[in-house]
């Protein structure tokens, strides 16, 4: 017969384990479907609610998208990116960096749905990933299967760190690839999340240093032709929004369009003729102009590697009940 006090003891260590695992998966890892009991359908109402955006706002897709890079490179991906000055916070968008950015508002429909179903549930730092995610698929790229979810978000901005953590338009290659490897994204995966440029813009102001007084000769001459017709004057007034497309011919297709267009010196920016130049980087892009299929699979692997970067977890931050403002 087994000794009582080893049976105590026995039972007493299997409870110390099943509580350390409560506390590991508390305080732990993102996960896969991460909301399957506090808010089944979560996932499938950010979905809805990114589709309605997109057929009622089409740009929103593109908005989602690039919030998850600008959220999540400047220290963790935790919604420190959507909020608002208020409360002594000041916010991110505030910085030259977030020009061009814009759709923040409709963020709030999204919030409100989950709300509605499920109260101080989801996080806004999970929206910020699943709502780009999603917005890739309206855009006619890739279904990313793999997104965890389980983020919590931040109480505070980072503004003070946005111009070092996001980089600026003329950067060179070699400075963006250590800023990628620094939240542990390989060179491979780099070039295929400058793909999302597919969908992109470049505003006049950020690309007349290439156009005057003399044109790049790096630029094909007839396209410079073409951008000097898009942005006409050497000293373009921010405010009037003028700006060229990265892609002219599938302009809002999440495809491997944006690598044809560098290697044939149509690309917008200095790092667009870096990125299909330099020896690090022209072998992955060649591949990609030819392979589509091989481009929406390490743009994938990129999407899931950068929204899983530095991300607050367990007991760490909040689950913001408004987007825009700290609970």
């Amino acid at each position: 017969m087994a000794n009582p006090k080893h049976f105590c003891l026995f039972g007493f260590f299997c409870l110390l384990l099943q509580l350390f695992s409560i506390f590991h998966i508390g305080n732990g890892e993102l996960e896969m479907n991460y909301y399957r009991e506090s808010c089944p359908k979560a996932e499938e109402i950010i979905r809805q609610q990114v589709e309605t955006l997109y057929y009622k706002h089409g740009n929103t897709a593109v908005s989602w998208l690039r919030n998850l890079f600008h959220d999540c490179v400047v220290k963790s991906c935790d919604a420190s990116l959507l909020l608002e000055t208020a409360r002594g916070v000041e916010s991110e968008q505030k910085s030259k960096r977030s020009f061009g950015m814009r759709n923040f508002k409709y963020v709030k429909i999204i919030k409100d749905a989950l709300e509605k179903e499920c109260p101080s549930t989801v996080s806004c730092a999970d929206i910020v990933a699943l709502s780009a995610r999603d917005g890739i698929v309206m855009l006619k790229g890739p279904k990313i299967e793999m997104i965890k979810t389980g983020r919590r978000d931040s109480r505070g901005s980072y503004l003070g760190d946005v111009e070092t953590l996001i980089p600026n338009h003329n950067d060179s290659l070699s400075s963006v690839i250590s800023t990628f490897n620094s939240i542990g994204i390989d060179v491979e995966a780099t070039v295929a999340l400058l793909g999302a440029h597919s969908v992109g813009r470049v505003h006049c102001v950020n690309l007349v240093h290439r156009l005057y007084p003399t044109i790049d000769p790096t630029l094909d001459p007839s396209y410079a032709l073409y951008l000097k017709k898009r942005c006409p004057s050497p000293t373009p007034d921010p405010n009037a929004v003028l700006y060229s497309r990265n892609d002219r011919e599938t302009p809002m297709v999440v495809d491997n369009m944006y690598y044809k267009n560098i290697m044939a010196h149509k690309g917008l920016l200095v790092i667009d003729d870096e990125l299909a130049t330099d020896p690090r980087t022209a072998p992955f892009v060649a591949k990609m102009a030819a392979d589509n299929g091989y481009f929406y699979e390490q743009f994938s692997r990129g999407v899931r590697l950068l929204s899983e970067t530095n991300p607050l977890t367990g007991d760490q931050g909040e689950i913001r009940k408004d987007c825009r403002y700290v609970n």
